[in-house]
């Protein structure tokens, strides 16, 4: 009976390997289902390499296409570590120590690390690229990048801001406008051998789409006339900061804008956090007397006087409530265009006591105090404007000279611009149109009305008050020869531990030219000038300079 083992092992050992292709197969099969795209996707990683390409960030242009912001050819600095000897290690890290101005000890510790790949310095100067080219240091290897290049300096800074060393936006229009100016990366995916070795070859590619160029209402020519300006007095008044803005009142548009201290935009933690404050729309102070134009305008809109009416300023002292109001020049009979010539603060608040709370309130809400004006700027604040709800007893005899509200220089601005535009008050807007790198147009930032403040015929009447300021008043530094002009000079005391300073002021003035046809308004703020701390004094002479080379500048040139 033996011959009948043999059938019965035959089926043992075929159910043995029956089991074993079935087991493998569900085992495969497993792999397949729950493991497949793992496994798939770690083959492609070690049988290809994926390379970022970066796209070119858009430039930033003034508004006669002058390249404020843009990106050139930049080289990066690293090592490979594990293919140097320790001798070459010290001989590398004292030439690029002496070359990049860094203690050969940090070269040395990035140089000790055990890996293939350490960066040593990112985005190098064209002159240190040159120099540790031409010494090529073994070991040593650069990858061409690019960096953002301001070809001004710090020419307007505040507005342009700054990128970080990956081209990301961290302020000003680089940051505000970011999504436009940064692209969208490409990729390209390249074969490698066993011994991952790049083939090459190119498995996949997809093409990085470069940023959005932004074009500017910024004039190049009128910004360096501003800041030259401004840098002047800035030192000469030894100021703790100081703003101007220059803006066309027909349209909104900022021709130039300038903060000091400033900072370069190259190099930007190379100064100190607050120089590169937008102190223009995130700094708030009480505007002092330049605020009694939302006053006699609405004085004038709703009837209560006339230019010429005689009002007695009670020889500098007023009494409102249990308080004494003061004239730093006392008075006696002003017409009401003299009030606000001669600046007189008890002319002004009689003429509120007239309109009464509600109505003073209501005007300088259609200025837009204690609202943001919408400029595309990061950090505006909206400043402070009570309620009649919330007025104290003496508040009609502050707010309409400009205390207890506060304000930023860049809201007083579109006030004066909407008094030189008729009573008709534009958006300040500081972006043209952005545009593709072949140079279409896709989207244009056009002017925009935030609404009538005053009438026609009441604003004209206020300009040639306005004009007196300059001619006859308290801004006659600012008169000029041949160019008419109309503005209001503050002088307003800082509040310093909740009392109002007798050393502190913040000295302002805010004007349009040419009266007849205004192209430009200003606004010109001082904190803390010294000795000289008047608004004429310190800030008329800025405006004046301003205005007659701006004014010069356009004719020239034919117009904006």
């Amino acid at each position: 009976m033996a011959y009948q083992r043999y059938p019965i092992r035959t089926g043992i050992i075929f159910s043995v390997i029956f089991v074993i292709l079935f087991l493998s197969v569900v085992k495969l099969s497993m792999i397949q289902i729950f493991r497949g795209a793992y496994l798939s996707a770690k083959a492609d990683r070690q049988n290809s390499r994926a390379v970022e390409l970066e796209p070119r960030r858009g430039t930033i242009y003034d508004r006669n296409m002058k390249a404020l912001a843009r990106n050139v050819v930049a080289y990066s600095l690293y090592a490979d570590p594990r293919s140097m000897t320790l001798e070459q290690k010290k001989t590398a890290a004292r030439q690029v120590a002496d070359v990049l101005g860094m203690p050969v000890d940090s070269v040395l510790k990035i140089l000790s690390r055990d890996r293939h790949f350490v960066w040593i310095r990112r985005k190098l100067s064209q002159k240190q690229y040159e120099r540790l080219k031409g010494e090529s240091p073994r070991g040593l290897g650069f990858i061409k990048e690019s960096r953002r290049f301001y070809p001004n300096g710090s020419l307007a800074a505040h507005v342009i801001g700054f990128a970080n060393i990956d081209n990301e936006g961290l302020q000003g229009v680089e940051w505000e406008q970011d999504r436009y100016l940064k692209g969208r990366k490409g990729m390209a995916q390249f074969l490698r051998d066993a011994r991952q070795r790049d083939l090459l070859i190119e498995k996949e590619f997809v093409a990085p789409v470069d940023g959005a160029d932004v074009v500017l209402t910024i004039d190049e020519t009128i910004q360096f006339i501003a800041e030259e300006a401004i840098e002047k007095a800035f030192v000469q008044h030894r100021a703790k900061a100081a703003t101007v803005i220059v803006m066309d009142p027909r349209t909104g548009e900022i021709l130039a804008f300038v903060n000091r201290p400033s900072f370069d935009p190259g190099n930007p933690n190379r100064s100190p956090v607050e120089n590169r404050t937008n102190r223009a729309v995130a700094f708030v102070y009480e505007p002092g007397s330049v605020f009694k134009i939302v006053t006699a305008a609405a004085a004038l809109e709703e009837g209560v006087t006339t230019e010429e009416e005689i009002i007695f300023c009670e020889n500098g002292k007023y009494r409102i409530a249990n308080h004494t109001l003061k004239d730093s020049h006392p008075k006696g009979k002003l017409t009401f265009r003299e009030v606000i010539e001669q600046s007189s603060n008890i002319g002004t608040v009689k003429m509120a006591q007239r309109l009464g709370p509600q109505k003073v309130y209501e005007y300088a809400h259609r200025f837009r105090f204690g609202m943001p004006t919408g400029i595309e700027m990061m950090g505006e604040v909206a400043g402070t404007l009570k309620p009649p709800s919330r007025w104290s007893k003496l508040s009609i005899g502050a707010i309409p000279i400009g205390q207890e509200v506060t304000v930023t220089s860049v809201q007083l601005l579109t006030m004066i611009a909407a008094v030189a535009n008729d009573g008709l008050m534009m958006k300040p807007q500081i972006i043209r149109h952005l545009r593709y790198p072949d140079g279409g147009v896709f989207e244009e930032r056009k002017p925009e009305e935030m609404g009538r403040v005053m009438t026609v015929q009441t604003a004209a009447r206020l300009k040639e008050i306005l004009k007196g300021v300059i001619e006859k008043g308290t801004a006659k530094q600012a008169r000029m020869k041949d160019i008419s002009a109309g503005g209001k000079t503050g002088t307003a005391q800082k509040v310093v531990g909740g009392a109002y300073s007798h050393s502190s002021f913040v000295a302002s003035f805010i004007g349009f030219a040419p009266v007849e046809d205004p192209r430009l308004a200003i606004v010109v703020t001082f904190d803390e000038p010294r000795p000289a701390y008047y608004g004429g004094v310190v800030a008329g002479p800025v405006f004046k300079e301003i205005v007659e080379n701006a004014i010069r500048y356009l004719d020239a040139k034919g117009g904006l």
